[in-house]
């Protein structure tokens, strides 16, 4: 087993690095501050990404995307961590891989202006009374003699304002889910209020209202039916880099900053680096760091091989979601009154890191996907060569 990275992988990490210190880092505290990002700031970051070849580095090259392995991606994701997450949509896109299932007319109408950025699209699953729940959405579309019809709605749709057309999962049968790709705009489909968040700030989250919208057959995405897998699909690779991965970088360049203070702050004629449970909140936070960040190594090896990664990855979203919480609220007591003030980034990463535990399905919820799994599986789910 070779752990190192290889030098393609090394530059591409300092590429993404040095895009991020360079273009999005300066407007973080301006996001933070209006609550928003500025449109044209936001198309300037999102050409300029695309000039570098930083956007949609998860499709296909011969879709014009990156084709990066999983693992690749997974080392950008983690580097995506270190900055907003409005400015990781508009810089690197945020393109969701059902829309592979893209045949016929639907390449060129959606997939392809997708991959190139010309177009924008979010994931439509949860509702008011389903949340980690996927499959107990109430939204449904019924067969006509022209298409679809759809009706239901939808809430914390992240990035609903940018994007142009949704993938929404409904209801086309007793327990049959498909999915649709629903443009912006049509007959009886209404965008409502941006629900504010807590933390994130710059990244709507709207609620979307579909009251009969005519839908066409070229809607469906993927065969009848076929919604919820493809909704399980797209939410596994989220859980594993949107979440795992970017919590790992996140709290890596937490911990960044919790090392630079004990080195510089003084106490008592004393550096507080110095002090023994300022280092055991350190060393916890380095620990735990390493042993999250080969986890979502593992799980994207595995993926690469074509493995399924199903509970690899449950216990990476409970696992990276919760040491970055750990990592986040240490950092606040080690930075003292100044972590608790707005002054500084700290404050913002303690709000940002709580959805970690909740979004893509709650840790209590994956808990439950190992648990069961585990009774099933034994060994095999910890053992070595079981």
């Amino acid at each position: 087993m070779d752990f190192s990275l290889n030098e393609e992988q090394k530059m591409m990490i300092d590429t993404v690095r040095r895009f991020i210190a360079e273009e999005l880092k300066p407007l973080e505290d301006e996001i933070e501050n209006n609550g928003f990002l500025d449109k044209a700031k936001a198309q300037a970051v999102h050409e300029k990404s695309k000039q570098l070849g930083l956007y949609a580095m998860n499709m296909p090259v011969e879709l014009g995307g990156g084709g990066l392995s999983a693992l690749d991606r997974i080392l950008c994701e983690e580097q995506f961590g270190h900055t907003t997450d409005i400015l990781i949509r508009r810089a690197f896109g945020n393109i969701y891989e059902p829309l592979l299932h893209c045949k016929g007319d639907q390449v060129e109408r959606w997939l392809k202006p997708t991959v190139a950025g010309q177009r924008t699209c979010a994931i439509t699953i949860t509702e008011s009374g389903a949340g980690s729940d996927a499959a107990g959405i109430k939204t449904h579309a019924r067969k006509t003699d022209t298409g679809w019809v759809l009706n239901g709605s939808k809430h914390f749709i992240s990035d609903g304002e940018w994007s142009d057309f949704f993938l929404v999962s409904a209801k086309t049968g007793e327990k049959e889910i498909s999915m649709f790709m629903v443009d912006k705009g049509l007959p009886g489909f209404t965008v409502g209020k941006d629900q504010k968040m807590m933390g994130i700030r710059g990244t709507p989250h709207l609620e979307l209202f579909f009251d009969n919208v005519p839908l066409e057959p070229l809607a469906l995405l993927g065969a009848e039916g076929q919604g919820f897998k493809l909704a399980m699909s797209a939410l596994n690779v989220v859980r594993l880099a949107q979440v795992g991965a970017r919590a790992v970088g996140k709290a890596s360049h937490v911990c960044e900053l919790m090392v630079d203070y004990t080195n510089e702050r003084k106490q008592f004629n004393t550096k507080i680096g110095d002090f023994q449970m300022i280092q055991q909140m350190l060393a916890d936070s380095v620990i735990e760091i390493n042993a999250a960040r080969w986890m979502v190594y593992n799980a994207a090896w595995m993926l690469d091989q074509g493995h399924d990664a199903r509970e690899q990855i449950a216990m990476v979203k409970v696992y990276a979601a919760e040491t970055l919480g750990r990592v986040v609220d240490r950092a606040v007591q080690i930075f003292g009154g100044m972590g608790f003030c707005k002054e500084l980034p700290i404050e913002r990463y303690y709000r940002d890191a709580r959805i970690y535990r909740i979004f893509d399905g709650t840790s209590e919820i994956h808990r439950t996907v190992v648990a069961k799994s585990v009774m099933k599986k034994g060994a095999a789910l910890f053992d070595v060569n079981r």
